[in-house]
């Protein structure tokens, strides 16, 4: 459904992004933030889906700045090879791949506001967009590893955040602090693992996802259009 094209950063970097388009008009914009896993077949996955619903959906590939054309799966070697992009991509303060977004989000605005919803680590880089990036519509955040120690940040537009109550990786328990942290903040729990949105996955959790997935339908059709 959708096509690979080739933003520029404000840095000057150059990097892939996958697009999709509504079949009629777009009633906004959404920029869909990859896994550790790169823009793999899921992530495409998830941006056609998106543009089903009627978005501009662009998911910029955020790992070209560690190496170009990743497509990882979900095998223990995938995940630790996955982890070493993330952290040669992010840096120290995930500056560089908020530039990448940022060009992500002047690609699709002419298709009204813009909304992000990201996924494991892009759930936490999204959060990072709606605190540091001014102009979003909303933001969306699913399992979302590290925002619980960045939960002082003051979000500048709506947030909805999605996590799972067995999450292994994510504490129940952080989950629940970060919610009183950030009141202002939308968080729902489910009966599910790490990555339960991800039908490629062992945790995958169909009703989970079904309902997370409305919930964000909602929230985007709120905030974004």
């Amino acid at each position: 459904m959708g096509t690979m094209i080739e933003l520029e950063a404000a840095d000057g970097h150059r990097f892939g992004a996958y697009l999709a388009a509504p079949e009629g008009a777009p009633r906004g914009g959404l920029v869909v933030v990859q896994e550790i896993f790169g823009v793999n077949s899921h992530i495409r996955a998830v941006a056609d889906g998106y543009a089903r619903d009627g978005y501009l959906v662009i998911a910029p590939a955020l790992f070209d700045r560690a190496e170009r054309g990743i497509e990882l799966g979900y095998g223990t070697a995938d995940m630790e090879r996955g982890r070493a992009l993330k952290a040669a991509a992010a840096g120290q303060d995930t500056t560089e791949p908020l530039l990448d977004i940022t060009a992500a989000i002047e690609q699709i605005e002419p298709a009204g506001r813009v909304g992000i919803v990201g996924y494991c680590w892009g759930g936490y880089v999204a959060w990072l967009a709606a605190a540091r990036l001014p102009g979003l519509a909303a933001a969306v955040t699913y399992y979302g590893g590290g925002m619980q120690e960045a939960a002082q940040l003051q979000p500048l537009c709506p947030v909805l955040a999605h996590f799972g109550e067995t999450d292994a990786h994510i504490p129940v328990a952080r989950v629940r602090q970060f919610a009183a942290a950030r009141p202002e903040v939308a968080v729902h729990l489910y009966d599910a693992g790490h990555g339960f949105n991800c039908d490629q996955r062992g945790s995958y959790d169909e009703a989970s996802a079904r309902l997370a997935r409305e919930r964000t339908l909602a929230f985007l059709h709120e905030h974004v259009g």
